[in-house]
């Protein structure tokens, strides 16, 4: 759906509803919809293989990346700290994968309860205030031996909006998202005798939150992006951009904050990239002519894993964004050097 001045056409939901029946495994009709903040309640239970959670974490800064990801997708549970030092080309971190994924629990609503991971060269915390202010701690061995440590805030200001939407393929495969971006983070990280300091006094850093709670098909491809920063104008830009997954569903996951505030876009963006040469650039377009983008990637992150039947490849690039975009009351805003990502998955699951 393309909408009009105001955006969109989706359905906006505005009260807290359940994503499924009572029978656990059939699509509400009343959670079909987005909203400018989680107000789904994701009470999964049956239909064992097809059910996805997670709860995906990465603070973006000029010259580093970290990320957490605690994810159960019923057969594996998953959990990593991952980062990137992007001026000397380096990553390092950690991660564990628990068959039947015993012992990780995500909540049915995000943020409720913390996440916590116990294991000998792996510990894991994530942890939301009252307030919504979110705390990541992580202590982890690196694989050739060095201690690594990690302690950010990831700031959540009450007016702050983000972009929630249920993406449904049919009454049985669905998946509800919660997008959070251009939240400002602040901390450390330490691995061996190396320190890197970001946001406040130490320079620019933003949170992005992805949660994930539905039910997938085997095999699906998706786009992702994301960035924030200040435009020419000064006011902060926050891009949540989505592709492929959405096609043909009547709803979308993209929309730009304009100093926290929401405007959700219904139409489908236009991708344009070279799949083996993730480091060229990265184009999205909306048909309408409202957002033009151009990211211009500095590193990518390659990962594949094929297990017989089951196996994901992605490429997730991380650099600048620069373009313009028309907001709801027509006004062109330009902006250049955002920091941001892009990424391209394919998964068998």
């Amino acid at each position: 759906m393309m909408g009009g001045v105001g955006g969109t056409d989706e359905h906006e939901v505005t009260e807290p509803v359940d994503l499924v029946w009572s029978d656990g495994r059939t699509l509400n009709p009343a959670a079909r919809g987005w909203s400018r903040r989680p107000l789904h309640r994701a009470n999964l239970h049956g239909g064992w293989g097809r059910t996805k959670r997670w709860d995906y974490w990465a603070i973006l800064t000029p010259d580093l990346v970290v990320s957490m990801v605690y994810a159960d997708v019923d057969y594996l549970g998953l959990a990593d700290v991952w980062w990137a030092d992007l001026e000397g080309d380096r990553q390092g971190g950690r991660g564990v994968a628990v068959p039947l994924a015993r012992g990780i629990d995500l909540p049915d609503r995000p943020g409720t309860v913390p996440l916590r991971v116990r294991r000998r060269k792996l510990q894991l915390d994530i942890t939301d205030d009252p307030d919504g202010v979110t705390h990541l701690a992580g202590r982890w061995q690196e694989p050739d031996g060095r201690e690594g440590h990690l302690s950010a805030i990831v700031d959540q200001p009450p007016s702050h909006e983000s972009l929630n939407v249920v993406i449904p393929w049919s009454d049985r495969r669905f998946q509800y998202t919660s997008k959070h971006q251009a939240r400002r983070a602040r901390g450390t990280l330490v691995v061996g005798d190396e320190r890197w300091s970001f946001g406040g006094l130490a320079g620019e850093a933003w949170g992005v939150l992805d949660v994930g709670r539905g039910r997938w098909p085997f095999r699906t491809t998706w786009n992702w992006g994301g960035g924030a920063g200040p435009a020419t104008d000064g006011r902060v830009i926050g891009l949540q951009l989505g592709g492929k997954w959405t096609v043909g569903t009547g709803f979308t996951e993209n929309g730009v904050l304009v100093d926290g505030r929401l405007e959700k876009l219904g139409e489908e963006l236009e991708w344009s990239y070279q799949w083996d040469d993730p480091l060229e650039p990265w184009r999205v377009t909306a048909p309408s002519g409202r957002l033009t983008l151009e990211l211009t990637p500095r590193f990518d992150k390659h990962s594949k894993i094929e297990a017989v039947v089951l196996g994901t490849e992605t490429h997730q690039v991380f650099g600048r964004w620069s373009g313009t975009y028309v907001s709801n009351e027509g006004e062109t805003i330009e902006f250049a050097d955002l920091i941001g990502f892009a990424e391209e998955s394919r998964s068998r699951w």
